[in-house]
């Protein structure tokens, strides 16, 4: 798939707003993966097509799930900020053709995050965080810690959100947690 392609395919489905921050996110991804040693296209294609179903109704997006035979776990059920993201992998495998596993796997975790992430997935999930339309309190920070060290921007992102969550008493998926933990086994390890 082209990027060409990629923005033709999102387009009809996102609103102006959502169009733009997927193209601030390739655009945030592609640096990044310049950065850091990752696949520039790879992360571009991601980039654009991480919020693919973003934007879907939510019955429909549960519906969508069934057909693909996706079983959300009760957390997950619980959690409709993460539907997009699980939906969006499968969304994009089944019905668009897209067969490369490591942006798929880019698009699923983007936004729980997981232990054990590959390049590819830090990437797109710090591009989610930090791209240039993004407006909130600490995102200056994050964008300085990226510069030269992507997992303390992942860490210090991770540990914005797992706060987030809790003082607005949301769940917390499971693999936020882990993906918390393994940041801070790896810079224990680093030390």
């Amino acid at each position: 798939m082209t990027t060409a392609e990629a923005k033709a395919l999102i387009r009809p489905m996102l609103s102006d707003k959502r169009y733009h921050h997927s193209l601030c996110v390739a655009k945030e991804a592609v640096r990044l993966a310049m950065r850091f040693g990752a696949d520039a296209e790879k992360a571009e294609l991601a980039g654009i097509l991480h919020d693919i179903t973003k934007e879907i109704p939510p019955e429909k997006q549960l519906q969508m799930m069934e057909s693909f035979a996706i079983i959300l776990t009760e957390t997950e059920r619980r959690s409709r900020k993460v539907w997009h993201a699980i939906l969006g992998a499968a969304y994009l495998e089944k019905k668009c053709g897209v067969t490369d596993p490591e942006i798929l796997s880019a698009v699923r975790w983007h936004t729980t995050g997981k232990a054990d992430m590959t390049l590819l997935e830090q990437i797109v999930f710090t591009a989610d965080f930090i791209s240039a339309d993004r407006e909130y309190k600490g995102v200056e920070k994050l964008r300085h810690l990226a510069e030269s060290d992507l997992q303390a921007a992942m860490l210090e992102g991770t540990s914005f959100t797992i706060a987030d969550l809790a003082s607005h008493t949301v769940l917390i998926h499971p693999d936020t947690v882990s993906l918390y933990n393994w940041l801070l086994l790896q810079r224990e390890n680093l030390k």
